[in-house]
């Protein structure tokens, strides 16, 4: 007769079955974790990077304005001088910018020279005096404030409190009454220099009288050796239909552009981008509006643009060669401090950076980079320093 297992011996054997299953399974999973590791995905954030590199920079300016159409121009000088040489006849076609005759403007060239010094002397002053008071009542501000600090502790009296208010009211009502005085100059200065300016509309450095659009001599009453009159044209031109945009620009902007400049002209209706120059700036804001009317002839022939259209103007003013310069998009902020990351060794680095210029997506940067930095330009929101940077391309 056989004999039946116990229920000891059962229990027994299914543990140490369980426990073979548990050491098997163990076994398993650590042959198969360095596949896992292998497979997965790589470690590291994954970001793109540029290098870094010298370039130059040129802050834009980008104003609206419509097309228009340039005719009959008359060109007048605002005084009466000799004329000292012709350089072209009745009947002659021009370009804009050329010279058709010279006057005896030496005078009134001397005269316009030592007015725009003295403004830009009076303006000088002005910003200077103006720093200074401002510093002067940032001091006196503090001592105020220090002052009643102390008083709160017993460390100083109301009457030390007294006296430093009394100081500074003092400094800021000297600061209103000595930039009035110099804001008073300065306009008188800006006046003569404006006045001037009127006279010498179309007249270059030299004296030589300049066409201001491209177009055809229908009218020349300038004769060598003789005079010409304010209260007639030197010379009549009628344009060749070129196109132009009249944009209007704020008193900001406006020192900083001269005539003959290049500027950016972009018509959003053709998909067009063309370079213009500027042909006419104002010399007095309108009353309206409080802003200077620009000219810019559009130097090439478009098709389909018309008289009416939008056009955006970008004018291109301070310059800055040999820069870093750097993608806009690749700066943060945080706390009011600019920083960037760049990748090195495999990691991410951050880097505190101050700008300068800024221009069409680009920005300069006057610290914290050098040329040659693997700068991150995509992916830097999800970087921290010291992260892990696995750089990827930006293709597909």
């Amino acid at each position: 007769m056989k004999r039946r297992p116990s229920m000891k011996h059962t229990r027994i054997f299914f543990t140490a079955l369980a426990a073979a299953a548990l050491l098997s399974l163990a076994a398993c999973q650590q042959e198969e974790a360095p596949s896992d590791s292998s497979g997965g995905a790589p470690a590291g954030v994954a970001v793109q990077v540029q290098e870094v590199k010298i370039d130059t920079i040129s802050t834009e300016n980008k104003v609206s304005g419509r097309v228009v159409t340039d005719g009959q121009e008359s060109l007048f000088v605002m005084t009466n001088a000799q004329c000292t040489a012709v350089f072209v006849e009745t009947g002659d076609t021009v370009t804009a910018g050329q010279k058709l005759c010279a006057l005896d403007l030496a005078s009134t060239l001397s005269s316009y020279n030592a007015a725009n010094i003295s403004y830009s002397s009076a303006v000088q002053s002005y910003s200077d005096q103006a720093a200074i008071f401002d510093k002067q009542i940032a001091l006196a501000e503090k001592n105020v404030s220090d002052l009643k600090a102390l008083f709160e502790i017993g460390a100083a009296s109301q009457l030390e409190i007294d006296q430093a208010e009394l100081s500074l009211q003092t400094a800021r009502a000297q600061r209103a009454s000595t930039l009035a005085q110099l804001e008073a100059g300065m306009q008188s200065y800006k006046s003569n220099v404006e006045q001037l300016s009127s006279v010498l509309e179309n007249v270059d450095a030299a004296g030589n009288v300049i066409a201001p659009i491209a177009g055809t001599v229908v009218t020349l009453n300038a004769s060598e050796g003789g005079f010409i009159s304010a209260s007639a044209p030197v010379a009549v031109i009628d344009g060749v239909d070129r196109m132009e945009v009249a944009v209007s620009v704020s008193e900001a902007l406006v020192p900083k552009l001269a005539r003959g400049d290049e500027a950016d002209v972009s018509i959003s209706s053709l998909g067009v981008n063309v370079v213009g120059t500027i042909k006419s700036i104002d010399l007095a804001a309108s009353m309206q509006t409080k802003l200077y009317n620009v000219t810019v002839s559009i130097n090439e022939d478009v098709d389909g643009l018309l008289a009416g259209m939008f056009a955006d103007v970008s004018f291109r003013t301070d310059t800055s060669a040999n820069a870093i310069v750097i993608p806009t998009e690749a700066i943060l902020t945080s706390n009011g401090q600019q920083y960037v990351f760049i990748v090195e060794d495999g990691a991410a680095r951050y880097a505190a950076i101050t700008t300068g210029l800024t221009g069409s997506g680009v920005t300069e940067v006057t610290s914290g980079l050098e040329a040659g930095d693997q700068l991150v330009v995509v992916g830097q929101a999800y970087l921290s320093d010291g992260d892990a940077a696995r750089i990827v391309s930006g293709e597909g």
